[in-house]
């Protein structure tokens, strides 16, 4: 990495990390004082009753400057502009509406449940499909490559059954997770490290800086989300992060790194999926409580151990997904 590629780099971090910074000084008081709080699921415990009324929309103390930065850097030719960084803002401030949209309903009907489930998912795969149809307009190939393993699978249409899946099971994952302070903020700004790094050293030099700017908001929004939390990601944020991750894969051609890198988060969807099959075949259950942390919880762990413990596996699947993405 040249020294002006690190010094965009680092300043990349920066601006994204005092934007944020700002941001939250100025939003979680004005949040508290218009009483915007997260309502408590009913079935999560007695340990997060403490948590009701903590404000919520929480995501846009990094999605702001994200966008903010980025723009920024752009109308200053800091950073330069490609059809595949417009697709991804689409893909980003797209998935963050739909979040927002689940938080508003659920603020104003005072209870956990926003959009149903069948019209976020609808919503999640029409962005989807806009996604796969702008990508194929910029000759997107519809092939999974492993260099290395010189293994080149092309999929024709099946492809953009697969993108669908990445986006939006992506997406749904990490809303799934974001459930214990910091844990969601924690484990994406760690997966996008992986990202940031691969896109650059492959030639996607700007959804590189991009990442850098989000992986430095994010950090900046853990100041606010760390346990105890001041604030929630919400759906704003979760639905937002888990799509842009996705959309960077797809664009890096890097999806099966996804994959590693977002294991615990693969996990955490998978321990619901089986929750509900267990249920369905031998009408009990198989976890105490799911997304799987809670599991922990039931068991007796401290919510910050529980977070720790995700987010060191989190960085080693980064490593190894930096690896795997770099040179697989």
């Amino acid at each position: 990495m040249g020294i002006l590629l690190l010094t965009k780099v680092i300043f990349a971090l920066m601006i994204g990390f005092i934007l944020s910074l700002v941001v939250g000084i100025v939003l979680v008081p004005t949040l508290r004082s218009l009483r915007i709080g997260q309502t408590i699921s009913e079935y999560v415990g007695v340990a997060h009753k403490s948590k009701n009324g903590v404000p919520t929309f929480g995501g846009l103390i990094f999605i702001i400057p994200t966008l903010v930065a980025t723009f920024g850097l752009l109308i200053t030719d800091k950073m330069a502009w490609s059809t595949n960084l417009g697709i991804i803002l689409l893909v980003f401030i797209g998935y963050a509406v739909i979040g927002f949209l689940d938080d508003l309903l659920s603020f104003r009907r005072k209870n956990n449940i926003g959009l149903t489930s069948i019209q976020k998912l609808l919503l999640q795969i029409i962005i989807a499909l806009f996604f796969f149809y702008l990508y194929m307009k910029t000759d997107g190939s519809t092939s999974l490559h492993i260099s290395t393993l010189h293994i080149n699978i092309e999929m024709g249409w099946l492809y953009s059954i697969f993108l669908l899946f990445v986006l939006v099971g992506a997406s749904n994952a990490v809303n799934l997770t974001d459930g214990l302070d910091g844990l969601a903020g924690g484990l994406s700004a760690i997966a996008f490290l992986a990202f940031a790094l691969i896109s650059i050293v492959v030639g996607f030099e700007e959804i590189g800086i991009f990442t850098f700017i989000l992986i430095g908001s994010l950090i900046g929004f853990l100041f606010f989300n760390m346990h105890p939390a001041k604030i929630f990601m919400g759906d704003t944020g979760s639905l937002a992060l888990g799509a842009v991750m996705g959309a960077i894969a797809i664009i890096t051609h890097r999806e099966l790194t996804l994959f590693v890198v977002a294991f615990v988060f693969v996990i955490e969807t998978l321990s619901v999926i089986l929750q509900v099959l267990w249920m369905f075949i031998f009408h009990r259950r198989l976890f105490l409580m799911t997304p799987l942390h809670h599991h922990f919880e039931k068991l007796g762990w401290n919510e910050s151990d529980i977070v720790r413990v995700f987010l060191a596996c989190g960085l080693l699947l980064t490593m190894a997904g930096i690896f795997f993405g770099v040179w697989l």
